[in-house]
């Protein structure tokens, strides 16, 4: 069809035969951001909003989405991931960095773990805040750098 590998010939969908791949040390590292008021990264960074630490909660949050990514998104397989990290950075008095890094040993990629993680700590942030700030956005979730396997690596470049 078109060189996507999730359909077959006929255009159905798939999910691709990973059996005769090697398994090989695999990472995926994804970004995005969450843009709100000042007031309420102030609420974040001094840990007063009143359904506790926003960011631990994030960050388990993001973890066991990454586990999960299987079970949420139809064609990917389930991985054993060996590590799954979530890290957060206030860009500014407006801005809040949501970073995973996700790894495997085996025969398909982490993208969609890292892509899932920073999606679910992303949005429990808009959850655990949504109260003091309904016009928080989430924004820029992408892929940042990819290693392992076939294809090699891939890094953003901007």
């Amino acid at each position: 069809m078109s060189g996507l590998t999730h359909f077959d010939d006929a255009g159905a969908s798939r999910m691709v035969d990973t059996s005769g791949k090697p398994e090989t040390h695999r990472l995926a590292r994804a970004s995005g951001l969450v843009r709100m008021a000042k007031a309420t990264a102030a609420l974040i960074r001094d840990r007063g909003v009143a359904k506790g630490d926003v960011l631990e909660v994030a960050r388990l949050a993001g973890i066991m989405a990454a586990k999960r990514t299987g079970e949420l998104i139809p064609l990917c397989h389930p991985l054993p991931l060996t590590s799954v990290e979530v890290h957060f950075a206030f860009e500014g008095d407006e801005v809040l960095r949501v970073e995973a890094v996700a790894r495997v040993v085996g025969r398909t990629g982490v993208e969609m773990e890292a892509l899932t993680a920073v999606s679910v700590a992303a949005l429990t942030v808009y959850d655990m805040c949504k109260a003091v700030d309904r016009g928080m956005t989430v924004e820029r979730i992408r892929l940042e750098e990819k290693s392992g396997g076939k294809s090699g690596t891939y890094q953003r470049a901007d």
